[in-house]
């Protein structure tokens, strides 16, 4: 069985920005638990114009009590206290052009278990008051951190599908109906596998439905983090947007959410302060 999650946001900024901000978004004090990203692979496309990326993150993992409880000691190894670090891999396309963004990212670990695979297509919006003409006043006032100016009518949508499907237990299953002998343990087999396979499809729901709550908690606290990085590229640039990756990653170790946040919002303030 497989389970889905979907959801919709609109950022009031124009798809450049939000394009960046996806590239710049970890670490913010909403991603803690991302320890390192790697660019795999990018190259640029001069027919299309259009942006391709292969990103690998790194993250702390928690397995849910719930799951954890649910699963063999014997397959959980150094995770059996349900703490561990798990692979993402991410790849995107950016068509600005065409004003559009499309990203995918999956677990490499724990798929036998959980496979999630999240999917976003981003799609530039532009409201009517934006289809009229700049004048040239507006055409020479410049973009703060060359994003923002120009197009600051226009806002960016993101569309989200997160796709769950839990294999746990299939692999066994099938190798133990292969085995079945013929005759009365035949027939002892089929009501074993029947009750077996009633087991295991309760026990992937299970997990199924826990990774839907945490996807749902996921998207909210990603899209919160878009927001911080968004709200540097406004005040202060790709420069303050940097710098504050810079002071982001120095929490890594140890900080704590709480101290990420005070950070944070220390730092808007200076912010707020500085634009008077």
């Amino acid at each position: 069985m497989v389970k889905f999650h979907t959801a919709t946001h609109t950022y009031e900024y124009p798809l450049p920005a939000v394009s960046l901000a996806y590239f710049l978004r970890y670490p913010n004090p909403y991603s803690t638990h991302v320890l390192s990203t790697d660019v795999i692979s990018r190259h640029f496309d001069p027919t299309t114009q259009r942006l391709h990326t292969v990103r690998l993150h790194l993250k702390r993992s928690k397995l849910p009590t719930t799951v954890l409880k649910l699963l063999p000691k014997g397959i959980l190894g150094n995770a059996a206290g349900g703490d561990g670090k798990s692979f993402v891999l991410e790849k995107s396309t950016v068509d600005v052009r065409e004003g559009w963004m499309e990203t995918e990212s999956r677990n490499l670990e724990w798929t036998g278990v959980l496979s999630v695979v999240e999917r976003q297509r981003y799609t530039r919006e532009k409201p009517p008051s934006a289809e009229r003409a700049l004048d040239a006043e507006e055409r020479a006032q410049p973009a703060v951190g060359g994003l923002l100016g120009l197009a600051k009518d226009e806002n960016t949508s993101v569309a989200t599908t997160v796709t769950l499907h839990s294999r746990f237990g299939q692999p066994k299953l099938l190798g133990a109906r292969r085995k079945g002998d013929a005759g009365t343990e035949e027939e002892a087999g089929a009501r074993k596998g029947f009750f077996s396979s009633w087991s295991t499809a309760a026990l992937q729901r299970t997990i199924e439905a826990t990774g839907v709550t945490r996807a749902r908690n996921a998207l909210m606290k990603s899209k919160e983090g878009m927001n911080v990085v968004l709200e540097r590229l406004r005040t202060g640039g790709v420069v303050r947007a940097v710098e504050g990756m810079r002071r982001d990653h120095e929490l890594v170790v140890g900080g704590g959410e709480g101290s990420w946040k005070r950070v944070w919002q220390q730092g808007r303030d200076e912010g707020d302060g500085d634009l008077g």
